[in-house]
This record gives C-alpha cells, sequence and structure tokens, in this order.
C-alpha cells in the first residue's frame, strides 16, 4: 500500500497544480490532504475545488477552521507584532474572498483521520493530524523531546503518526516497548508543505508512505517515508502575492523557502 500525504497548500494554486502533476506518475493507492488549504495567497476557492475534484480525504488545518467559522483567528502562532499585523491581513483578505460554498467545505471537514491496518495478526495505527492529536494547532519541531512525542502517540494510540503544521518535514522513529518489554516502533512524520515550505528549500514537499504485507510494529524498518520534492513555479504564485492586497513579504518567503 503506497499512501501519498500532502498538507499546508496555504492557497498556492500553481503549488498544488504541480504537486498533483507530480502525484500523477508515482502510483499511489490512496492519499489523503492533513489541511490548511487556504491563507496566505489569492487561490483558496481554487485549492478548495481541486481537492474536491479529486475526492481526497481532507482533515482540517488551523487555518482551514477559522475561515470556515468566518473568524478572524486562525490559531497561528504569531511571534511578533509584524508577524501578527501580516496575519490579519492575511486572514481579514481571505475571508473576504472566501465563497460560501467552499467555506461550508471548510467548515465540515474532519478533526482527524484514523486508519487501522491488521498484518501479521498485528494491529497498525495510522493517525493523520494537522498539528497534533490534542490540538489543531500545536506545534510538533523535529526537537521536541522524545518522552513527550512517545506520549502523545501512546495516548492517541497511533504507531505511525502523520502531521503538518509546522511547514518543515521529518521522520522520527521511536521506541515505546523500552524497559525489559518489547520493541514496539513508532513514526512520527512531517510532512512538510507543499505550498509554503519553510525548511530553506523553495520547492513543494510531500510524502510517500508504503505499508507492505509483512510491516510490524516490532521492525523499525519495515516501513519507508519517501520524502518528495518538487519544482512549481514559485514566481508565478509569488506575483499573485504583490498583485493583491497581501503583504509582499509573503512573496519573499515563497521565493526563499522561509
Amino acid at each position: 500500500m503506497r499512501i501519498a500525504l500532502f498538507s499546508d497548500i496555504h492557497a498556492n494554486l500553481p503549488a498544488l497544480e504541480a504537486f498533483f502533476a507530480d502525484l500523477d506518475q508515482r502510483n499511489v493507492d490512496m492519499t489523503y490532504c492533513l489541511g490548511d488549504l487556504v491563507g496566505y495567497n489569492i487561490w483558496p476557492n481554487e485549492v478548495v475545488n481541486e481537492i474536491k475534484k479529486r475526492n481526497i480525504p481532507t482533515i482540517a488545518g488551523n487555518y482551514d477552521f477559522g475561515i470556515g467559522r468566518m473568524s478572524n483567528e486562525c490559531g497561528c502562532a504569531y511571534k511578533t507584532d509584524h508577524d501578527k499585523s501580516n496575519g490579519n491581513v492575511s486572514i481579514s483578505f481571505t475571508n473576504e474572498i472566501m465563497k460560501p460554498t467552499e467555506r461550508q467545505y471548510l467548515r465540515t471537514l474532519p478533526a482527524h483521520i484514523r486508519v487501522e491496518y491488521q498484518l501479521n495478526e498485528d494491529k497498525l495505527n495510522l493517525l493523520l493530524v494537522h498539528g497534533s492529536p490534542r490540538k489543531i494547532n500545536e506545534y510538533l519541531f523535529e526537537d521536541r523531546e522524545e518522552k513527550s512525542l512517545l506520549r502523545i502517540m501512546e495516548h492517541a494510540d497511533a504507531d505511525i503518526m502523520c502531521f503538518g503544521h509546522t511547514h518543515k518535514p521529518y521522520h522520527r522513529v521511536l521506541n515505546s516497548g523500552l524497559d525489559g518489554g518489547n520493541s514496539h516502533f513508532r513514526h512520527a512524520i512531517n510532512i512538510g508543505s507543499v505550498g509554503k515550505p519553510k525548511d530553506g528549500d523553495p520547492r513543494g514537499c510531500y510524502v510517500v508512505l508504503t505499508i507492505e504485507g509483512n510491516t510490524s510494529v516490532l521492525d523499525r524498518n519495515s516501513i519507508q517515508v519517501e520524502f518528495i520534492r518538487f519544482e512549481y513555479d514559485v514566481e508565478k504564485a509569488a506575483k499573485g502575492v504583490e498583485e493583491s492586497p497581501l503583504p509582499n513579504e509573503y512573496a519573499d518567503m515563497l521565493r526563499k523557502g522561509y
């Protein structure tokens, strides 16, 4: 089973179109979207409709949650007054151009998707969230303390947990079967961002997860996680920002991947 996972498009239609073009060559069995379809660019309605057209199972990101309710709060953790001011412009602009049908779609997106596999008489739980199982806008960065990350996954009964929100991809394998017990490997996978990368690489990013018939929580190497980077027309997306009421700084972020 080859599963494609993508997230954090943030109204970047050129990036989404390039993602689909790349994905169509990958021969995947399932595709899931982990949210944040809107915000920060000029094509929120078009992005929603592309996702709907393909019938892709999708969960709500924090931005989707806010815009779906026509809130002036996106749940973003802006660190400075400058960032907060720019963010307010983005929220206001997105609310202004969002159409009723597309807004209703955002409003009704589920919070999580859980998929349970039965392999080798073992259960394998795949949990898809936006920020974390605890909170839609919780940031799970790569340097999260191992005990904390394990506790989150154990409480959620997640053997494989995929998430976005930070826009910085990584894969960590954690062993929750220590202290004399059998190994029980859990995989925490941040799938990066299709439309607003923040890891210094402006290319879009998504993950293909491969689960085989012999995949087991007892074998740390029995699942494959492939991070795929793809080129897209960054300049078109950046100019879309610059020709709109959105802050020009958002265009620079797209060009430099921060």
